[in-house]
């Protein structure tokens, strides 16, 4: 006979129940109706047992459908649980449970709560594992804790019974973690055991089951097919169920934390279809790294508060201001002076300035001090010269004298050095620095030439540097073309075929073609994207169609955006007016106020709609829902915080010019873009950098993308960076206050398929700042007020949507450094309008799954019409008239 081994190692966290802030906890688990208990801990919110409970498994192969239920409770009084506390629960399907100890590891589960109004909090770290009954008890032992990969399943795995039910599931593709009160289970893939031999039981144990209704599991995997396993309860005699053929293991990575995967209901015999596997290089890992928001600041330092989603990192930053009074080196009188900064083989260079002996430069070097090769910090003065550059002048730190400066302090004050030379005496001339150690939190960082990219160059240094941009507010434009009047066309035999043409920047916009008339009509509404600041002039021509292909302008007039109104609220939009129509040469001359005596006229309704979002993103993936007018927009509901870590695996995207991978990152939330500096030539960058933003609707997503650096060696300017992945998280699967730290695979979609380029480990946090007017947001329409009482044509939708795309790329790239427009494209989905297959077969499996039903009741009316069924059709072909129907060969006899 088999054993299940509950090892219960500690408890981390657990919510206090005594007067004194403390628990007694124990831990109760129970399996198969078998329960057992650890000792209990006095006076400790994180106990450690290390205890294991080994329980009898009557069947192996029904263990995978069985329930392990592990409970901890305060003991109140100290004899033995008869008066006890609720501290957690977790239920763990023992489908995850090893068959080894080998293939087992120690694994940190959150404790449920037991109802909607429970009060808990904190882990429990168990390791599960099976036995054969052949080995001796004592071999039964503790384990080290060892480390898996959690897999999850993107699909989304759910399982219906008549009693559980299991939250929907998701990664970071477009599908959402929808779970009310639980957290997104982690599922484990574990061996599975083929069992060859009857497994023989004793009689002593053997009883007789209950008859059970039958249970139904459905896996829905993605836009496969449905599985479903149907689990026969029966009175005969079955072996146990056949099971799939075992799964190789992960190695160790990373410690996971799993939730329970509820399971169905145990079965005497299985009609077995085998389900599908999610790849595992698609899942999600949960990690823990040293954060300080991790670690609870648990003897850390109080420092780390303000930049504690990250992981601490140290520099040496060199802060060289400028000199003065430096001597003249050349024959001609002239110094061409430069600095030189030096700290074992990384060094960094300033621009030298022509013939200057009181130089400025104002640059910053940082060295990492895990690089840190030297005691000693050579500053160095040299002066430019064809062959070898001259030594001017130096002065040299020790790094273990140079201070600590800890924001929120204020910058280091710069001093002046006088420098010495080569052997340590005085020379002339004086430089100021200023030298000190500290973190990525310090505000030198972003803008300091740090000793990974000590072989770029000036001209380049700007692409590698973290920076962050603010997209441009936009509005929708909305022109009323209504009608014209005295139109002259230059053949003044025949009539024009008049059309007016609206240009506002790269957008152009028609209206329809009048057919022959003078005073035309056109009653058309063009609407279109301007943004601040409103610098662009609405262009209104009237032309004629002479014939295919060719027009001739009869008439133009040049509004200033700045001058158009802006309408907030659905009301009354302002009044037309008559704009005068100026010959092409006049509208041209028109700043030089030269007037015509007569000239056409065009009646025109223009005006900003300020109370509609312009959406810039896929719908679905939205990060900002606000209107464009700042009068309407709401108070913020909290903060979000983004940890941007590290990456591992990433794939080399520069083998052709025998480097690897020069990565950074992009998140994008709202109107507010963030980059990362560039990490030269590594698969494995740790960037460690930190950004908030507000957040205004829970309903919204942050997009993260990894792109390759291809402007780091003077490339040209059409250099395209390389896209390696992109993630996005929605800020309402995100429990408030709660720290996720996860390796989120980057998955990109090429014409061979889906293939992933590495793994990016983020850390989260949201943090709910108003309470009500989070609950409020609930309560409201997810777009503003216009879109709902004024609703956009959907015609209108894509290409207005378009064109805000290509306003955004296009000034983020006029930035400096630019954020180049193949980033902006693709962290705003520029191209998720086009026509993909893969897109098809998934809208069209959702409209055969919507109309089901359809499908359902037609083929029930054809199996009546063909007799599948012969009772339900003589049910259905009886006739109130003439009362039951004799059926012979199709026919029937009234009675």
């Amino acid at each position: 006979m088999s054993k299940l081994v509950v090892e219960v190692v500690d408890a981390y966290d657990l919510m206090p129940k005594d007067d004194q802030g403390s628990s007694s906890p124990f831990v109760e688990v129970e399996f198969d109706g078998q329960r057992q208990r650890t000792q209990t801990k006095h006076k400790d919110l994180n106990p450690s047992w290390h205890e294991s409970l080994v329980f009898d498994i009557s069947q192996p192969g029904d263990l995978e459908y069985k329930t392990i239920d592990v409970t901890v409770y305060n003991d109140r009084k100290g004899n033995h649980g008869h008066h006890r506390n609720f501290l957690g629960r977790v239920k763990i399907s023992g489908a995850s449970v090893p068959s080894s100890e080998s293939g087992s590891s120690v694994q940190h589960y959150p404790l449920d709560k037991r109802g909607l109004f429970s009060n808990i909090k904190g882990e429990i770290a168990l390791k599960l594992y099976q036995v054969c009954d052949e080995l001796p008890r004592e071999q039964v032992q503790r384990a080290a804790p060892a480390s898996v990969v959690a897999e999850n399943e993107e699909t989304g795995r759910f399982q219906e019974s008549q009693f559980n039910e299991t939250p929907f599931q998701e990664i970071n593709g477009g599908r959402v973690q929808e779970s009310q009160f639980q957290e997104t289970p982690f599922q484990e893939i574990n061996n599975v055991n083929n069992f060859d031999e009857e497994i023989k039981v004793d009689e002593k144990k053997k009883k007789k089951k209950k008859k059970e209704p039958e249970v139904r599991t459905f896996h829905s995997i993605g836009k496969e097919p449905e599985v479903r396993t149907f689990h026969s309860v029966g009175t005969g005699t079955g072996g146990p169920p056949p099971a799939p053929p075992p799964m190789k293991e992960k190695p160790p990575a990373v410690e996971i934390r799993a939730d329970f995967a509820k399971a169905a209901a145990p079965a005497a015999s299985v009609m077995h279809m085998q389900m599908p596997r999610q790849n595992p290089d698609y899942l999600l890992v949960e990690t823990r790294p040293p954060v300080a928001a991790r670690l609870r600041y648990r003897g850390g330092d109080k420092t780390l508060t303000t930049y504690d989603l990250v992981e601490q990192m140290h520099y040496l930053y060199v802060n060289v201001v400028k000199a003065k009074d430096l001597p003249v080196m050349d024959m001609s009188g002239s110094l061409d002076p430069y600095v030189e900064v030096k700290l074992g083989n990384y060094k960094g260079q300033t621009k030298h300035l022509e013939k200057n002996q009181n130089p400025v430069w104002h640059q910053i070097f940082a060295f990492s001090k895990e690089r840190v090769q030297s005691n000693l910090l050579e500053v160095v003065v040299k002066d430019k010269d064809f062959g070898k550059d001259d030594f001017v002048g130096k002065i040299v730190f020790d790094v273990m004298e140079i201070p600590l400066r800890v924001p929120p302090d204020s910058p280091l004050a710069p001093q002046w050095y006088r420098l010495a030379d080569k052997k340590g005496d005085k020379v002339k001339g004086e430089i100021m620095l200023a030298v000190w150690m500290g973190t990525q939190a310090d505000e030198s960082f972003p803008e300091a030439w740090h000793s990974d990219a000590h072989n770029i160059s000036h001209s380049n240094l700007a692409n590698t540097r973290s920076k962050v941009y603010f997209s441009p507010k936009l509005y929708y434009l909305r022109v009323h073309v209504m009608e014209a009047q005295d139109l002259v066309p230059h053949d003044k035999g025949r009539l024009p075929d008049p059309y007016v043409k609206v240009v506002l920047g790269n957008q152009i916009r028609p209206t329809k073609v009048i057919q022959r008339t003078i005073h035309p009509v056109w009653d058309d509404q063009l609407m279109f994207v301007a943004s601040e600041p409103f610098e662009d002039y609405i262009i209104v021509s009237v032309d004629d169609r002479i014939g295919p292909g060719k027009d001739e302008i009869l008439g133009r007039a040049m509004i200033p955006v700045r001058e158009v109104p802006q309408r907030l609220e659905t009301g009354k939009p302002p009044d037309p007016r008559w704009f005068n129509l100026l010959k092409p040469s006049k509208a041209e001359e028109e700043g030089e106020k030269k007037k015509e005596k007569f000239s056409s006229k065009i009646l025109l309704r223009i005006f900003l709609e300020a109370g509609y979002h312009v959406l810039d993103e896929s719908t679905h993936f939205s990060s900002d829902l606000q209107p464009s007018s700042k009068f309407l927009r709401k108070q913020s509901i909290g903060i979000l915080e983004l940890g941007i870590l590290s990456a591992k695996n990433l794939q080399p995207m520069k083998m052709k010019d025998g480097k690897l991978t020069d990565a950074y990152c992009v998140a994008k939330y709202g109107n507010k873009w963030v980059r990362t500096r560039t990490l030269l030539d590594t698969l494995s960058p740790r960037w460690n950098e930190q950004y908030t933003w507000e957040v205004h609707d829970p309903c919204t997503v942050i997009t993260i993308g990894v792109f390759d650096n291809s402007h780091t060696n003077g490339s040209k300017d059409d250099a395209r960076d390389q896209r390696i992945g992109k993630v996005r998280v929605r800020l309402s699967t995100l429990e408030i206050d709660r720290v996720y730290t996860h390796y989120y695979p980057l998955l990109v979609l090429t014409p061979g398929g889906l293939k992933k380029n590495g793994e990016l480990q983020l850390a989260l946090r949201f943090t709910c700042t108003a309470w009500v007017n989070m609950v409020a947001q609930y309560g409201r329409p997810l777009l503003p007020k216009m879109h709902y009482v004024q609703p956009i044509p959907v015609m209108n939708i894509d290409w207005l949507r378009h064109q805000a795309m290509q306003i955004v790329a296009a000034r983020l790239q006029r930035a400096e450094p630019p954020l180049r427009r193949e980033v902006v494209e693709y962290m705003l989905d520029v191209d998720y309008h086009m026509w993909s297959l893969r897109r098809s077969k998934a809208n069209f499996n959702r409209i055969m799954s919507l109309l089901s039903g359809v499908t359902a009741i037609c083929k029930w009316f054809n199996d009546i019409c063909y007799w599948r069924n012969p009772i339900t059709t003589c049910l259905t072909k009886t006739s109130p008239t003439y009362g039951c129907s004799a059926f012979t060969s199709g026919s029937y006899t009234p009675r």
